[in-house]
């Protein structure tokens, strides 16, 4: 690194920026920010300690480019005075650190720790051990382990392995501690989850419950080695870009939506554009362009290691030429619409130059014949006579052969000179018994615009497809706090349902921030929570949106309570994994962020459940309008309105989704409307799923009694001797069993012996 010195110390390799620790020595009280970092397969994870307040800041695992252009924002964001890695890292960080030392006016420390202080059950163990002084010392590692999952994501095994290793690096310089006892650990006062600025925070969660991305297994058995494919998903429907690069800068918008609302502008007008059924025939024709676009960088590397095939050229001529075609076409659209302006100005005459280069050297026919590269004639004098002396190579090497053994031993009687491509001439002599042979062989790129301007026309052009086809609308995007929805689909349950009910959303800044829907279960209530969060996403990476009308602010955040998330890793409770992802909706949501919160409170005594879902909306609906989210809560506590838990409050709207009885059955009317469900209607809905009614009845029967306090007497039928009889002997004849018996056919005894007089006792019951 230019102007950085190299030191090895007990903390690995440290290079020290000039002015740290000598020429301008900073003051003792001043603030430090020390950021740790891992970039591994395309993914960054880290995280950064603020010694200002005490806190420790964390970004969820995120796909990066080659160049780590996510990371450099988030350095130039929180300007770092120490950043913290691996020594062992991918090239990628490496040529990164390089450039950073380079610059002169920004040059932090950089501190490099050996690979295993990168650990993830040593991120894990030292978080568990960092002194957090807001936790009761006599806490178990287990009610530790329960609370730390609620303050940070265990879902980011990149951004937890940096953890450990800022964890070790603070222990070491005693940031802010100083002076105190060795005892005394460095405190962690807060934890927060960051975003880059002007990006939308939406967890894992999120995208796993609202269905954003859906990976699933290749359908065939023949595929299954490739990998995982996606499945019915938002990305999934929305995808149709033409070009690989297209599809992964889609994929990066989604994982990183955006609040800018000249990014979104910009990708709007071009929606708009494509959307209207007279430019459909331009949408087909730079579609068909862009199917013939390839990695450039991937190309043009090959061929700095001269490891090019023919096949290489005809797909970077492909792509020029394209590129060209694309330029040419989007030069007649309206140039007003940001992104044609910057194709028709950004892909220059030079590409055409370049293509008609590559038409003029390359003879493709005689390449793909000869399966080797192979330049026209005419092209260069100097190639053409190569070419003319290796067609009479053979005469040639006669008369170099008979001018070579004039001048050799004379005991050689003859000699054989032979041509061999891109080695040379050799000379072949019989072998004398006083030679030794020895033979040493030594073996020892341009920046386009193309992909990026092609890629997110791609983008652009697949959701103006799936908009066209859909009857997505163009979404209003405003700067304040509001969220208007009217006649809102489910973009993806449409998609499997022969009919839709249409329900409207909205939340303004002083009326209908929280609102609160009951209703029976199967009536809908999931898939209008689900409904709202997909359109708001969409809103945010600039797509039309299935509505007639939305009017959408930009919102900085969406959480997520519901049911469809898999266990964590840290083997919580399903109770204790609603409690974290509520807590973390509590603690980071502010006044422009969308909180969803399905079911909570299930999983654990009712009466607990209740009581922490009402003192959570509670909390809410005592902030200051300012700071309350935009929420929207489902949930089968009747209660929770009936006995009048929740403060009265403008802010507060509650909504029910319309059933109607007919009879004994239940007609699910999925429409939306104000007011309160009386009824679980669980009776019903159980008939519905196809329980007996004689169960029915008797789950009816114990409800009312339990209801009004009077004694539940048991029905049981008292077992006859011969039952109990049958029973002993099943058991019996299961505790004979020798397991360890080499000859025990133990399927046999199940199926033939055990099965059968269990059926019996079954049946007699």
């Amino acid at each position: 690194m230019a102007a950085v010195e190299s030191l090895r110390g007990a903390g690995g390799i440290v290079f020290v920026p000039p002015g740290i620790n000598g020429d301008e020595e900073e003051e003792e009280d001043s603030p430090a920010v020390l950021l740790s970092v891992v970039a591994q397969h395309g993914q960054v994870g880290l995280c950064f300690y603020d010694s200002k307040d005490s806190s420790l800041h964390y970004m969820k695992d995120t796909p990066d480019n080659f160049e780590l252009h996510l990371l450099a924002r988030v350095i130039q964001e929180v300007s770092p005075h120490v950043i913290i890695t691996s020594a062992k890292q991918e090239r990628s960080m490496t040529r990164f650190l390089q450039q950073l030392g380079s610059n002169p006016d920004y040059k932090p420390e950089v501190v490099t720790y050996p690979y295993v202080d990168f650990g993830l059950e040593v991120g894990k163990q030292r978080l568990l051990s960092a002194h957090l002084p807001f936790l009761p010392t006599s806490l178990s590692e287990r009610d530790k382990m329960s609370y730390l999952s609620s303050c940070i994501s265990f879902d980011s095994p990149l951004m937890l392995r940096a953890v450990g290793a800022l964890l070790k690096c603070l222990d070491r310089r005693r940031v802010g501690v100083e002076l105190e006892d060795s005892s005394v650990g460095v405190p962690i006062l807060q934890f927060h989850a960051y975003t880059l600025k002007g990006v939308v925070y939406v967890d894992q969660d999120t995208y796993s419950v609202l269905q954003i991305f859906k990976s699933e297994l290749h359908p065939s058995v023949y595929k299954l080695h490739s990998g995982e494919k996606e499945g019915l998903s938002l990305y999934g429907i929305l995808n149709r870009c033409r070009c690989k690069f297209g599809s992964k800068l889609l994929r990066q918008w989604f994982q990183r939506p955006t609040q800018d609302l000249a990014v979104l502008q910009r990708r709007q007008e071009v929606i708009h554009f494509f959307t209207s059924p007279r430019n459909s025939d331009v949408l087909n024709t730079l579609q068909s362009s862009l199917r013939n676009i390839s990695n450039i960088p991937t190309l043009l590397r090959r061929m700095s290691l001269s490891h090019t095939k023919v096949t290489d050229w005809q797909s970077l001529y492909k792509t020029v030429y394209n590129a060209v075609c694309i330029r040419d076409t989007v030069r007649h659209l309206p140039q007003s619409i940001h992104l044609f302006r910057d194709i028709s100005e950004g892909l220059s005459d030079d590409l055409h130059h370049i293509a008609s280069l590559i038409t003029r050297v390359v003879d493709f026919e005689s390449s793909m014949a000869e399966n080797r590269f192979t330049i026209k004639p005419n092209v260069d004098p100097a190639i053409d006579e190569k070419k003319r002396r290796m067609m009479g190579l053979s005469d040639f090497l006669t008369d170099v052969a008979r001018r070579e053994l004039e001048h050799l031993d004379a005991r050689i009687p003859s000699c054989c000179v032979i041509y061999i491509p891109l080695i040379g001439f050799l000379l072949s002599v019989p072998r004398l018994p006083s030679m030794v042979e020895k033979e040493d062989f030594v073996i020892e790129g341009l920046d386009f615009m193309v992909l990026d301007l092609t890629a997110e026309l791609d983008c652009l052009m697949a959701m103006s497809s799936a908009s066209q086809e859909y009857g997505y609308t163009s979404p209003k995007l405003v700067g304040h706090r509001k969220i208007t929805v009217t006649q809102g689909r489910h973009p993806l349950l449409e998609l499997c349902s022969p009919v839709f009910v249409a329900n409207s959303f909205q939340s303004s800044e002083s009326q209908g921030r929280v609102k609160v829907i009951t209703g029976p279960n199967s009536s809908g209530k999931s898939i209008y929570l689900k409904q709202v969060g997909l359109i708001v996403f969409m809103a945010l990476i600039g797509s039309n949106v299935p509505a007639k009308e939305a009017e959408i602010g930009l919102v900085d955040g969406i959480f997520t309570r519901m049911q469809s998330r898999e266990s964590v890793s840290v083997g919580l409770s399903t109770f204790m994994i609603d409690l974290n992802q509520m807590a973390q909706a509590l603690n980071s949501s502010t006044g422009n962020s969308l909180v969803l919160i399905d079911e909570f409170g299930k999983g654990t005594n009712t009466v607990d459940g209740l009581s922490l879902l009402a003192a959570s909306i509670s909390h809410w609906l005592r902030k200051p309008p300012v700071d309350v989210p935009h929420v929207l809560l489902a949930t089968n506590f009747h209660s929770l309105l009936q006995l009048g838990l929740l403060p009265s409050s403008g802010l507060l709207s509650l909504l029910t989704l319309e059933t109607a009885v007919d009879g004994d059955e239940l007609v699910f009317l999925y429409q939306l409307k104000e007011g309160i469900c009386q009824s679980s209607y669980a009776a019903n809905i159980a008939t519905l799923a196809g329980l007996p009614n004689s169960l029915v009845q008797r789950g009816v029967e114990v409800s009312e009694l339990y209801r009004t306090g009077r004694l539940i007497k048991r029905i049981d039928k008292a077992s006859s001797d011969e039952q109990a009889n049958r029973c002993r002997s099943v058991v019996d004849s299961f505790l004979r069993l020798d397991l360890e018996d080499q000859d025990l056919d133990l399927q046999h005894f199940m199926k033939e012996e055990l099965l059968p007089s269990a059926g019996e006792l079954l049946n007699h019951s």
